[in-house]
């Protein structure tokens, strides 16, 4: 009986051993298996312009090839990426620009890009071809999401400074175990200059219990039902989280836009640790 006893004793030692063995093996595999991002923080890199998507007269969505089909880009939430080109007089610009896409986004990743008149790095963009390759480096910012860490999120956003806002609400909205609130003021002059409507609009729809977006306009057409002028503190009141610890508020747009709803916030009561601008 003792033999056998030991026999069986050895028989489980063995056992779970070879199942260690075997979770070790298996964690090591999907670990080396899981996707690299394709930039590099040091150094520019050379991405492939694949597809040119014209949204409005100024306004183009521009689709760039990552190393492989299941390349990931490998930005973090609410960072941006460096993009090099050249402006009209052929002297070297660079300007920072966040993606609409997300990793989950593989092989490719898009940029929405409004082309100003007198834009150095609009001028790039405007001339820019399929085939054509964009130097980036990256990622950049000091914005860091991880999921769960607010309760909800107010976001003020003016004209192309909707990016980051968009790129945060789709890691937000199209995680399933992420309960967070997004509520966005998003303002503009004009109808036609609203970026990513269509997609905004799809999230609205998609996820009401956990989006909500209003629209401003500066010059809205006759039978606009959002909202008229500049951004107010009584808009942010309306359509934002009430100042707390556990909510944020972020912020981007043109610099006098950047300045005056600092103003509002501080006058409503936001503290600083409660702000991001990016």
């Amino acid at each position: 009986m003792d033999f056998l006893e030991t026999v069986d004793t050895q028989i489980l030692v063995g056992a779970a051993v070879a199942l260690v063995a075997i979770v070790a093996a298996a964690f090591y595999i999907f670990s080396s298996n899981k996707p690299k991002g394709c930039l590099d923080p040091e150094n520019f890199k050379q991405f492939k312009l694949v597809k040119r998507t014209q949204l409005s007269h100024n306004v183009a969505k521009f689709r760039f090839e990552l190393r492989t089909p299941t390349s990931v880009l490998g930005l973090p939430i609410g960072q941006h990426i460096s993009c090099r080109g050249k402006d009209s007089q052929g002297e070297e610009v660079i300007k920072p620009y966040t993606p609409t896409t997300l990793d989950s986004d593989v092989g490719h990743f898009e940029l929405v890009i409004k082309m100003y008149p007198q834009g150095k790095m609009s001028h790039h963009f405007r001339e820019m071809r399929v085939g054509d390759y964009l130097a980036v480096k990256g990622p950049k910012g000091r914005f860091k999401y991880q999921p769960g860490q607010v309760r909800a999120f107010g976001m003020i956003a003016g004209g192309s400074g909707i990016t980051p806002m968009f790129q945060v609400a789709r890691a937000i909205l199209e995680n399933p175990k992420d309960k967070t609130k997004v509520h966005l003021i998003y303002a503009n002059v004009t109808y036609e200059d609203i970026l990513l409507k269509e997609e905004l609009d799809g999230l609205a729809s998609n996820y009401p219990d956990h989006f909500e977006v209003y629209y401003v306009l500066n010059q809205p057409p006759e039978e606009w039902r959002g909202g008229h002028g500049f951004v107010s503190k009584e808009m942010i009141q309306t359509h934002c989280p009430a100042p707390a610890p556990d909510i944020r508020i972020l912020r981007c747009g043109p610099p006098p836009m950047n300045k005056a709803m600092a103003a509002h916030l501080e006058a409503l009561e936001y503290t600083s640790e409660m702000q991001f601008q990016f």
